[in-house]
């Protein structure tokens, strides 16, 4: 594991990136939640089952959360940012899938067609505000790449349906933070990367 930090246009960015045994078959960007760090248990596991399976993991901390603050930066200067860090990573490394929880996941959706990304994973992808049904962010889903979209049946922010090249998995019993079985939500998602021969 090689952690380090990478400028961005606001701000060093933290980025941990973890290598397989072998070749990496592909690599996986994950970014985190909006109030949470890159060691949320739904992220741990996907990152401990895509090593596993071949895949390098770059878990990015965006500049707001390296600066110490809690709220986040707004959605331009996020996008912003991580589309700075993945730009500055070595290109080399097979198909680029981009992902992460909540937040993350919508920065993932927006941003994945400017860097050429071959998937995205999206973990507790927020549909939109807590009881605010009619502020929807569908249209963050990127319609025309293939993507998988994991979701709580009981996530207070609404669960996207399903549409294009988007797949959508609802776990059972799971919240917002996807912590019940997040053994269950790593192997699914592996399983969904394998299918595009992005892991072993």
């Amino acid at each position: 594991m090689n952690e380090s930090e990478i400028e961005t246009p606001r701000g060093p960015a933290r980025v941990r990136i973890t290598e397989p045994e072998g070749k990496a078959v592909s690599r996986l960007v994950l970014g985190h939640g909006a109030g949470g760090g890159v060691d949320a248990p739904d992220l741990t596991a996907v990152h401990d089952a895509a090593i596993a399976a071949g895949v390098e993991v770059v878990l990015v901390t965006q500049p707001y959360r390296v600066a110490g603050r809690r709220a986040p930066a707004p959605a331009g200067q996020l996008d912003e940012a991580w589309t700075s860090v993945i730009r500055q990573l070595d290109v080399r490394k097979g198909p680029l899938i981009v992902g992460g929880r909540s937040s993350g996941a919508r920065v993932a959706c927006r941003t994945a067609a400017d860097l050429n990304a071959a998937g995205v994973l999206a973990l507790a992808f927020p549909l939109h505000p807590p009881g605010k049904p009619d502020r929807s962010r569908a249209g963050e889903l990127p319609a025309g790449i293939p993507t998988l979209v994991l979701n709580g049946d009981r996530d207070a922010f609404g669960v996207p349906g399903p549409g294009g090249n988007v797949e959508v998995i609802v776990r059972p019993g799971a919240t917002h933070d996807l912590r019940r079985d997040v053994k269950g939500t790593a192997e699914i998602a592996i399983a969904w990367m394998r299918t595009h021969g992005w892991a072993l």
